[in-house]
C-alpha cells in the first residue's frame, strides 16, 4: 500500500477534474470574487423575508467595531430595553467600555489565581499551557457578565464612553498578555524557590496595581458616582443624579440576576441531556455570586424556551458559531448562505456532535434574538437577530437566521428560568459536572 502521493495520482486528479466543465467554471468563479463570493446563494434572499410573526422592538444597532465585545455588546442591549421602557426613551446605549474595563481588571486577578492554584502543575502540562495560551482574551459568556453586573453595575454609554482601544482591543490584548505571562513566570518561580502562598499573594497585589494602570491609560478611569441627563419620546427632560452604577442597574434595568440562566445544546456523548455542567478554571470575577453553570437541554427545547420569551416581549441572548455557511455582508445565516457544497462538488455531512467532538465548531459570537416567525403550527421558521457589527451589514444590522441553521449552529441561550417548566426548573438545581478547561462547552464569545 502506497503512503505518498504519486505521479500517477496527480495525473488521475487533474484529468478528473479536466473532465468536468462545472470544474472550470467553479475556478474561476473562486479566482475572481473568492470562495464565499463565488458560492453565495441568490435565492436565500428571495426565501428569507425580513418579516416576522412574532418580534419585539429593540433599540438601534450597535457596532462593537475591532473588540471581541458581543457577549458584552448582546446582554446590555436586552438589557437596555427595561431601561428604555421604565423611562419612555426612543434609544439609548449602555457603556460597553465600562464592562470591558472590569472585565479586564478581573480576568488578570482570574488568571493569576489560577497559576496560583496550579504551581505544582508541570509548565508543560494541559491545563498550565491552556492558561498561558491566553490569559486576558475579550471573549466571554453570561455568567461572567452577569458577575461583572452584580459586582460593579452599569452606566449609560455617555459615562464612560469608547476609545480609540476599547473600539480595538488587540494592542491593549497584547500587552496584557506580556505582562501576566511575565508575572505568571514569576510567580511560579519564586514558588519554586521557596516562597510560601501568602508571600506570592503580595506579589500578586502589586501586579494588579499596575495591571489596573494600564488599563486606566488605555480605557478611562470608570465612574464611582455620576449623573446622566437625557430626553423622553415626548421631549421631557429627564436627569438622573448622583448615582452609582449599582445602584443605576438595580433601580433603572432592575433584573433578578439570579433568575437569569444559561441552557446548552451539547449533543455529544459525554454530556446527557438534563443535567447541569461548568468548567474548570473557566471565569472572570474570582469568588463571583454566579459561577459558570448551564443545563443540557435538546434543540427542541431550545426553541420552545426562546419562542416562550419573545412571546412574552422580551429578547433573547444567544451564542453560536456565526462563520458556519453564513453571509456576514448580506446578513443571512441559513444552511444554504454560502453553498460551498456546489461550489466545490462536495457535500460537509458531519453531525452537529461531530463537530463538537472533532474541534469544527464551538461557541464564536454572541446576537440576539428579536424576534421569529412561526407557521400555522406554531413551529419556527426564522428568527429575526440583532447583531453587533453596525448598520451596514445585514438590513440595517439586522439578520435572517433559518431554523434550520438555528438547529445546527446555536449552542447556547439565556432566559428568565419562570419560563422553564417544572421538569427543567429542577434539572438546574442539580450540582454542574465539572468539564475540561479546553472542553467546546467552556468556548468564549468573541466575534468581532
Amino acid at each position: 500500500m502506497q503512503t505518498a502521493i504519486t505521479r500517477e495520482d496527480l495525473k488521475r486528479f487533474e484529468a478528473g477534474f479536466d473532465g468536468d466543465r462545472a470544474n472550470r467554471v467553479a475556478m474561476n468563479a473562486a479566482a475572481a470574487a473568492g470562495i464565499h463570493g463565488a458560492a453565495k446563494n441568490y435565492a436565500v434572499r428571495q426565501n428569507n423575508p425580513h418579516t416576522f410573526s412574532v418580534e419585539v422592538e429593540s433599540g438601534d444597532v450597535c457596532n462593537q467595531r475591532q473588540s471581541g465585545r458581543c457577549w458584552m455588546f448582546a446582554a446590555l442591549n436586552v438589557m437596555r430595553l427595561d431601561l428604555m421602557d421604565k423611562l419612555n426613551l426612543d434609544n439609548m446605549e449602555l457603556s460597553q467600555n465600562y464592562p470591558l474595563f472590569y472585565d479586564k481588571l478581573e480576568k488578570s486577578n482570574y488568571f493569576l489565581e489560577n497559576i496560583l492554584d496550579t504551581l505544582d502543575e508541570p509548565l508543560e502540562g494541559r491545563v498550565v499551557s491552556y492558561l498561558l495560551k491566553d490569559p486576558v482574551g475579550d471573549g466571554g459568556q453570561w455568567d461572567m457578565f452577569r458577575s461583572l453586573v452584580d459586582k460593579y453595575g452599569v452606566v449609560p454609554q455617555s459615562v464612560m464612553p469608547d476609545t480609540a482601544v476599547s473600539v480595538s482591543t488587540m494592542e491593549l490584548r497584547k500587552y496584557l498578555t506580556v505582562k501576566l505571562r511575565e508575572y505568571a513566570c514569576a510567580l511560579r518561580t519564586a514558588h519554586e524557590a521557596g516562597e510560601d502562598l501568602a508571600a506570592l499573594r503580595a506579589r500578586k497585589d502589586a501586579m494588579m496595581e499596575t495591571i489596573y494602570r494600564m488599563l486606566c491609560i488605555a480605557l478611562g478611569k470608570p465612574p464611582v458616582r455620576f449623573t446622566w441627563e437625557t430626553r423622553d419620546k415626548d421631549k421631557k427632560f429627564i436627569r438622573v443624579s448622583d448615582i452609582t452604577p449599582q445602584e443605576f442597574f438595580r433601580q433603572y434595568i432592575g433584573w433578578e440576576l439570579k433568575d437569569m440562566v444559561t441552557v446548552i445544546n451539547a449533543p455529544t456523548k459525554d454530556k446527557p441531556y438534563g443535567r447541569t455542567y461548568t468548567v474548570r478554571c473557566l471565569g472572570s470575577v474570582r469568588d463571583g455570586a454566579y459561577p459558570v453553570k448551564y443545563l443540557n437541554l435538546p434543540m427542541d427545547d431550545l426553541r420552545q424556551l426562546a419562542i416562550r420569551q419573545l412571546q412574552d416581549g422580551r429578547t433573547v441572548w444567544f451564542g453560536s458559531d456565526v462563520g458556519q455557511f453564513s453571509d456576514r455582508k448580506g446578513g443571512y445565516l441559513t444552511m444554504d448562505a454560502i453553498d460551498v457544497r456546489d461550489l466545490f462538488s462536495t457535500d460537509f455531512p458531519m453531525t452537529k456532535a461531530q463537530r463538537l467532538d472533532y474541534g469544527e465548531s464551538l461557541m464564536t459570537h454572541a446576537m440576539v434574538i428579536t424576534g421569529v416567525d412561526l407557521d400555522e403550527e406554531g413551529r419556527p421558521i426564522r428568527w429575526k437577530v440583532e447583531n453587533s457589527w453596525g448598520k451596514d451589514v445585514g438590513k440595517d444590522g439586522y439578520f435572517v437566521m433559518d431554523d434550520a441553521w438555528f438547529g445546527e449552529f446555536a449552542y447556547q441561550i439565556l432566559l428568565d428560568r419562570k419560563y422553564f417548566s417544572e421538569e427543567q426548573a429542577a434539572a438546574f438545581q442539580q450540582d454542574p459536572i465539572l468539564l475540561q478547561p479546553w472542553d467546546p462547552m467552556g468556548s468564549l464569545a468573541a466575534e468581532g
